[in-house]
């Protein structure tokens, strides 16, 4: 995965939603324009419906949750909510990610190829 221009390394679950994902990025880089919410997170839609396993959990800096099926979730913050988990950011830092998503729109980029 890529936020703007930066590689992350990404720890994806093994679960329907991700792999519905990697089926609809199958032939295909995946592009989402994320928008800053709550001074926590980005948030973006997916473009299609995944199938969803909501469970109420606190969201931790890194993670990547799936939101009312169709919206994807990075965080670089903290929230609790109920969420299907998508995967963990592995290779930055909390600084690292506030300081790729805390400034401003961005877009991320999802290849399984």
């Amino acid at each position: 995965m890529k936020i703007g221009d930066t590689p992350v390394a990404v720890a994806w679950e093994d679960n329907e939603a991700v792999t519905a994902l990697k089926e609809y990025c199958r032939d295909q880089i995946l592009t989402i324009p994320m928008s800053m919410y709550g001074g926590f997170e980005q948030v973006g839609s997916i473009g299609t419906s995944l199938p969803q396993n909501d469970v109420q959990t606190t969201a931790q800096s890194g993670d990547i949750m799936l939101y009312s099926g169709d919206q994807i979730v990075v965080f670089y913050g903290s929230n609790s909510w109920a969420y299907t988990r998508l995967g963990h950011i592995t290779d930055k830092s909390q600084e690292e990610l506030t300081a790729l998503l805390a400034n401003g729109d961005t877009t991320i980029a999802i290849s399984f190829v």
